[in-house]
C-alpha cells in the first residue's frame, strides 16, 4: 500500500511538471518568440485557458503527500520553508503578470508585466529543478525527523550542504533549458505565423543544449547519488521508464526534422515523463534521505500512515483522479487546434 501511494504521488508529480512544464517554457520565451504586443497576447492565449488549472496537480501531489505521509510533509515544508516562499511568490507573481499585462494600453506598464512573467518563469524552472536535486543528493535530517537547511554554503555537496550546491543548481539550469524547450515545442503545435517560426528555431538550439546538459546531469547524479544507479539495476522494470525517457528525446530530434509538431510536443512530454519516472523509481524507498545518518531517512515505510488510513485515501483519491482526469480532457478538447492571432480573437 505504501508502494502505490509513493507511486501516486509521484505519478501526480510527473504530470504536474509535463503540464505545468510547457506553461514554464512558454513564459522563459516569452520575450524572445513574441516581439509586438498582438504577438505575445497570442502567446499568452496559447496557454490561457489552461496555465492555472495546471497548478491543481502540484497541490493535488501535496495533498496526497499530507494524507498518506504527513511526516515527510512536515519535515520537507519546515526545511525548505524559505525555498518554499520563493515559490510561491514566484508562482503569485507569474499570475498577477498574466492576468494584469493587458489591464493598461500602456506600453510601460506591458513591457513592466511581461519582464515579471519571464522572469518568474524562468527562476521557477530553475528552483523547482533545484529541489528535485535535493531529493537526490539527500538532506540533513537528524533523528529528530526534521532538518533546516539554508539556500547555500560553500556551494559544495556534502553532509551540511545548503539548498543550492554545484549539483542542485546544475540540475535547476538543466530544468531551466528542458522546460524551455518543452514550451518552444508547445507554441510550435498552437500557433501560427512569425511565433511559430521563432520557436521552431529556438527550439532546434535549445533541445541540442538540452542532449549535452542530459549526459553531465546524469554522470554527476552518479558520482554524488550511486545509489540511485544500483536501485534501478536491482528493478528490471525500471527499464521502461529509461527507455521513455530516451525514446522520447529521439523522437524530439526526429520530429523536428521531420516537422512534425504535435509528435514533438509528444514526444517531449514523454522524455519528462520518463526523466520523473525514473528519478522516483531510483530514490524510492526513501522520500528525505539523510545525508547525516541512513538510519534516520524518511522512507515510504517508516512515513506512512496507518494501513486503514492508506485505504480510505486510496477510495477518495480514485473518486478525485477520476474527476480531474475527465475535466482536463474535457478542457484540453475544448482548446485544441491553433490559436488565433488576431488581437481581438481572445481576452489576453
Amino acid at each position: 500500500m505504501e508502494a502505490a501511494l509513493f507511486a501516486m504521488v509521484a505519478g501526480m508529480l510527473a504530470v504536474y511538471v509535463v503540464l505545468d512544464g510547457f506553461d514554464f517554457g512558454v513564459g522563459i520565451l516569452h520575450r524572445l518568440v513574441a516581439s509586438t504586443d498582438d504577438e505575445r497576447r497570442t502567446v499568452l492565449a496559447a496557454i490561457g485557458p489552461v496555465w492555472d488549472g495546471n497548478e491543481v496537480w502540484l497541490v493535488a501531489a501535496a495533498g496526497v503527500l499530507f494524507m498518506g505521509f504527513p511526516r515527510v510533509y512536515s519535515a520537507a515544508f519546515s526545511g525548505f520553508y524559505m525555498a518554499l516562499m520563493i515559490v510561491l511568490w514566484l508562482l503569485i507573481g507569474r499570475g498577477i503578470a498574466i492576468e494584469s499585462r493587458s489591464h493598461q494600453d500602456n506600453p510601460l506598464w506591458r513591457e513592466f508585466w511581461d519582464t515579471v512573467f519571464s522572469l518568474s518563469s524562468a527562476l521557477l524552472a530553475i528552483v523547482l529543478g533545484t529541489a528535485l536535486g535535493n531529493l537526490v543528493r539527500g538532506v540533513p535530517l537528524d533523528s529528530t525527523g526534521f532538518f533546516a537547511i539554508p539556500l547555500f554554503t560553500d556551494f559544495r555537496p556534502g553532509v551540511q550542504a545548503g539548498i543550492f550546491d554545484w549539483y542542485t543548481t546544475l540540475v535547476g539550469l538543466f530544468t531551466l533549458c528542458v522546460l524551455a524547450g518543452h514550451g518552444a515545442l508547445y507554441l510550435v503545435w498552437k500557433t501560427t505565423g512569425p511565433v511559430q517560426v521563432r520557436s521552431a528555431a529556438l527550439a532546434r538550439k535549445i533541445w541540442l543544449a538540452v542532449l549535452p546538459l542530459w549526459v553531465v546531469v546524469t554522470l554527476a547524479t552518479g558520482w554524488i547519488q550511486p545509489e540511485m544507479y544500483t536501485n534501478l539495476l536491482a528493478r528490471p522494470w525500471c527499464l521502461a521508464f529509461v527507455l521513455l525517457m530516451v525514446g522520447g528525446l529521439c523522437g524530439v530530434f526526429l520530429s523536428l526534422s521531420r516537422r512534425g509538431e504535435l509528435s514533438a510536443f509528444l514526444s517531449s512530454s514523454s522524455f519528462l515523463l520518463g526523466l520523473m519516472a525514473t528519478m522516483m523509481a531510483g530514490i524510492y524507498p526513501n522520500w528525505l534521505r539523510s545525508t547525516l545518518d541512513p538510519a534516520y531517512s524518511l522512507t515510504a515505510a517508516n512515513a506512512a500512515v496507518q494501513s486503514y488510513a492508506l485505504q480510505v485515501g486510496l477510495v477518495w483519491w480514485s473518486i478525485g483522479m477520476a474527476l480531474a482526469g475527465g475535466y482536463f480532457v474535457y478542457l484540453y478538447r475544448s482548446v485544441r487546434g491553433k490559436v488565433d492571432s488576431g488581437a481581438n480573437a481572445h481576452g489576453y
